[in-house]
Formats: structure tokens, C-alpha cells, sequence
């Protein structure tokens, strides 16, 4: 059975939080810790105060914001998604969390850029890779 009351968020999610509803605390109610990885935090911040978010972000303060980057994020991680959402997963997998947010759609966009298909059978094989990509980072 999935443990789903800890969860490690990613940028996207958040800020997507933020713009639809104005703060975070909808997290707040529904998880008993969220989980802010060290690089999804300085991505926020990277607009300084006045960037959008930010005041939101740093005003929830019962997130669970980690100070220290991470130092063993796998390299096919690093090779297949931008350091925030490799921070993600592997912040999840080494603390054994089960539930992770994140924005997969900016990767299926990425991976179908870099690997344009020509033939219905590539883009059904791409299609199959991202799902099992999906299903072995996201228990």
C-alpha cells in the first residue's frame, strides 16, 4: 500500500499552486510533510523577492525546505530531466517516499524534441519508455 502522507514537490507544482489559488497551504492539509528539495528551492528563489512565488514560498514556512543540495543524484537522472526533477525523484528514492509531484509533460515535450519519431512505432516506443521511466521512479 502507497504511503502517501509525505511528499517531495517539485518548481512547476508549486508555483502552478500558487498562480491557481494564491498560497500552499492546500499542501499543508492534504500531506503531514512536504518535502523541498535543496535545487527545487533555489529555482524558486532565482527571482529574488520579487519574483512570483517567491514571498508565498518563503512564507510557508512548515514546508520541509532542505539546505543542503544533493550530492548522489544519479546520472541517468541528471541525463534525463533537469536538476529540479532529478532532485525529486532521487530525494524520494533515498528516503524511501512514495509519492512525488511533479510536471512530467516538460520532459515528454524534451525527450520527443530530442528523439523526433517518423514512423507510428517509434512514437508508440517512446511513448512506452516514458511510462516505464515513470513507473520505476514513481512507486
Amino acid at each position: 500500500m502507497l504511503e502517501t502522507n509525505i511528499i517531495v514537490i517539485n518548481t512547476a507544482p508549486l508555483i502552478s499552486i500558487i498562480a491557481a489559488i494564491g498560497d500552499l497551504r492546500i499542501l499543508q492539509s492534504l500531506y503531514t510533510q512536504v518535502l523541498v528539495p535543496f535545487e527545487v528551492c533555489q529555482e524558486i528563489l532565482v527571482g529574488g523577492a520579487r519574483g512570483f512565488g517567491v514571498s508565498e514560498f518563503e512564507d510557508a514556512h512548515w514546508l520541509q525546505k532542505l539546505q543542503i543540495p544533493l550530492n548522489n543524484i544519479s546520472p541517468f537522472l541528471l541525463n534525463s530531466l533537469d536538476l529540479g526533477e532529478a532532485s525529486v525523484i532521487q530525494l524520494a528514492l533515498n528516503e524511501n517516499i512514495q509519492t512525488v509531484c511533479m510536471d512530467a509533460g516538460e520532459y515528454h515535450q524534451k525527450s520527443l524534441k530530442s528523439r523526433p519519431c517518423t514512423t507510428n512505432s517509434q512514437c508508440m516506443s517512446q511513448r512506452r519508455e516514458l511510462a516505464v521511466l515513470t513507473l520505476l521512479y514513481v512507486k
